[in-house]
């Protein structure tokens, strides 16, 4: 019996023909990454390929690395394995890895989702006989607004917040949400950032993502200074010492996860808007049909009900165990 394409082990999802691995958990000597967020590139590997895209980013977060950039759709020879990675519109750079070996190809899909946000490069299906798939929202319940509906209730807040002299401040991840925010919102009046989101910023301004102009909130920058601005920040920064000091203020969590109330309840806040980086019940749905896979595995989100609901749909479907977490909830912790 023919060896797998890909295998799942406790270091990471492996290419046996290739000797690689798919956005490992532990150190291995060759990684391919999807994108930069820290559940799925992390330190340690001995070399890296990524899209040349997503590697300033994962240099930035990483430190010195041996690293290696590949062009969207360019197609490498792995030992065994022909790889080549294509759009996943997770985030700025994000990929899906296309791996063939003998006639056979598998897809794993790291994040994404299929509603194009004008900033990362857009989801693109790519058809396989297996599709690796995420499931953070694996749920009928979460079904998203469009973003231009999204971005007009932001934007009424922040200009509402702004009358009543206040400063507005959001809670969203420092890489991708934040930059998505910053540039599909209407201008009304200054965005200021936090250092965490502002790294983030100059690092795909200076790729030239078009990206508006923010100013680094400091000790100097107040709302005395910019009234009616737009704060954007890691949502661990809101209620801390470091929003207090901008002054009369309103807060607002940007997430998928504001779909469920008792996770607004439970941090306590009264206002919450539903934007995420990942697909909804329809966008899965929508991108595995898409791929023309028999065969599905899912991981990190609810894989359980989900893969249920595929093989109902008639696919041979599985699950992956995994140590990625998605990134939509509150899981990134930053000081300063």
């Amino acid at each position: 019996m023919a060896q797998p394409v890909l295998t799942f082990t406790d270091r990471g999802i492996y290419c046996p023909a290739g000797d690689f691995y798919i956005d490992p958990w532990r150190p291995v000597p060759r990684a391919l990454i999807t994108h930069g967020h820290s559940d799925h590139a992390r330190s340690g590997m001995g070399a890296y390929l990524a899209t040349t895209h997503a590697l300033p980013v994962i240099r930035r977060r990483l430190g010195p690395i041996t690293a290696e950039g590949i062009p969207y759709g360019e197609t490498r020879e792995v030992g065994g394995a022909t790889v080549s990675f294509h759009p996943a519109g997770h985030v700025p750079g994000s990929a899906q890895i296309r791996v063939e070996v003998g006639g056979e190809v598998w897809v794993v899909s790291g994040d994404y989702k299929t509603e194009p946000d004008g900033l990362a490069e857009a989801f693109a299906p790519v058809a396989c006989d297996t599709f690796i798939s995420e499931c953070t929202f694996g749920l009928p319940v979460f079904r998203w607004d469009p973003q231009p509906k999204v971005m007009s209730g932001i934007a009424d807040w922040w200009a509402a917040n702004a009358a009543a002299g206040k400063t507005s401040i959001l809670g969203a991840y420092s890489f991708g949400k934040a930059q998505r925010l910053m540039a599909g919102l209407p201008r009304i009046g200054p965005i200021l950032t936090h250092g965490a989101v502002e790294e983030m910023t100059e690092v795909l301004r200076q790729q030239g993502y078009p990206l508006p102009p923010t100013i680094r909130a400091t000790a100097d920058v107040t709302a005395k200074t910019h009234p009616g601005a737009l704060v954007i920040a890691p949502p661990s920064a809101l209620g801390s010492a470091w929003a207090t000091r901008l002054g009369p203020a309103e807060e607002a969590f940007v997430s998928g996860w504001m779909a469920v109330r008792g996770i607004r309840r439970r941090r306590a806040l009264g206002t919450g808007f539903v934007l995420s980086d990942h697909a909804d019940w329809a966008g899965l749905n929508e991108a595995i049909r898409a791929t023309g896979a028999e065969r599905v595995f899912v991981t990190h989100g609810y894989t359980a009900p989900f893969r249920h609901w595929l093989e109902t749909q008639g696919y041979d479907a599985g699950i992956v165990e995994t140590q990625f977490t998605g990134d939509d909830a509150d899981t990134e912790v930053v000081t300063g």
